[in-house]
């Protein structure tokens, strides 16, 4: 089954994804459902003004290259998916948490924006 809570998600058989009730935001608990509502509600001009929605982004900011991705694919007109599961995802964020040092992540961010930490 294919979430359509904002009705540009991943279509069926798109691939493994984030669940939309997976939290992208694990600091203040935001889900991937409530960021695409945000986003589409709102249509925020930049990606800064996401952290409205709950806060997303603004404690240890492992998520803003994540909320960055979904800001560019909703300006593009494309799917608001993250091509990452759940489990890696808080792994990674554990490791940045620890090393304070990213991964690569494929896709994170969109093309051309740089990440600050």
């Amino acid at each position: 089954m294919t979430d359509r809570d904002d009705g540009r998600d991943a279509p069926d058989g798109a691939g493994v994804g984030m669940d939309p009730d997976a939290e992208v935001c694990l600091c203040f608990h935001v889900s991937l459902r409530k960021v695409r509502n945000f986003i589409r509600r709102t249509e925020p001009k930049v990606p800064s003004q996401i952290a409205d929605c709950l806060g997303a982004g603004t404690g240890c900011r492992w998520c803003v290259p994540f909320l960055e991705k979904l800001h560019h694919q909703w300006k593009s007109g494309e799917p608001m998916t993250l091509p990452i599961a759940p489990a890696e995802y808080a792994a990674r964020r554990r490791r940045y948490r620890t090393t304070g040092e990213r991964e690569d992540d494929p896709g994170a961010s969109a093309a051309g924006e740089s990440r600050t930490s």
